[in-house]
């Protein structure tokens, strides 16, 4: 039985969705870059990705880069990925952070509405999912970590609904497919499915009165933030977590108990 592969030291991760000042994706860039990582932002917001690409490398002395994409787009990721191949490092680690809300009411949620959500929440994570692993099959080694949702698992409740919901459950069963598939590669491949976090994509800035609200029933007591779950993506996508694969990791204080 062979032990497992050794990340390799010049390394780069992904993340997308990583320029918004209050998201996850920001917050794991950070944490990976201090890991040694060099990190590429991929984000529809190319001036922010650059900017923040920028701030990373000064204060964590790795490469980085800030690229624009819209990851619902193939030739826009396929460009975006092929300036991160030519810049940095292999890609070995890839963070499918991006995505969008829905609060939308089912009876009022529209096609449009739909293919919205679904195209950054799950067509994005395969899109850019399927470019990255060639370059994590011929490395021998690679890890991919998702963000679900526990609305993906409650069926809503916190703050966006079906649509929402239904494309971040695709986003579970799509990651433990892949993991099937990679795994023969050395290749894992996991989710995250957060709880209640203050982030933006909560409808803005959390106040005291929805803080509260929305922790009534969290078992500790607290909305999440958004370093409790980009410690967990890092790890996952570090040496250690090297036996992980096809899991999905709650990260909601106990609001959802699987």
């Amino acid at each position: 039985m062979s032990p497992d592969p050794i990340l390799p030291v010049q390394r780069t991760a992904i993340v997308t969705g990583a320029a918004s000042a209050r998201g996850i994706g920001r917050a794991t860039a950070r944490r990976l870059a201090g890991e040694g990582w060099a990190v590429a932002i991929l984000d529809i917001d190319g001036v922010a990705a650059e900017q923040v690409a920028g701030q990373i490398a000064g204060a964590c002395s790795v490469p980085t880069l800030g690229v624009a994409a819209d990851i619902a787009d193939e030739e826009s990721v396929e460009a975006a990925v092929a300036a991160v191949e030519s810049t940095l490092p292999p890609i070995i680690g890839l963070a499918n952070v991006a995505g969008v809300s829905s609060p939308v009411p089912f009876l009022d949620v529209t096609l449009a509405e739909w293919d919205r959500v679904f195209d950054v929440n799950t067509r994005g994570t395969f899109i850019v999912t399927r470019r990255v692993v060639p370059a994590m099959i011929a490395a021998g080694i690679g890890r991919i970590v998702s963000v679900s949702s526990i609305s993906a698992q409650r069926g809503g409740g916190t703050y966006s609904k079906v649509p929402y919901s239904a494309s971040k459950a695709a986003v579970i069963g799509f990651s433990r497919a892949l993991a099937r598939e990679l795994g023969p590669h050395k290749i894992t491949v996991n989710c995250v499915a957060p709880g209640p976090i203050d982030t933006d994509i909560m409808g803005g800035t959390l106040t005291d009165a929805r803080k509260a609200q929305m922790s009534a029933d969290v078992l500790l007591g607290r909305v999440g933030t958004v370093d409790d779950v980009a410690a967990l993506l890092t790890f996952l996508m570090s040496q250690d977590a090297g036996y992980i694969t096809a899991a999905t990791y709650d990260v909601n204080g106990g609001l959802q108990i699987s």
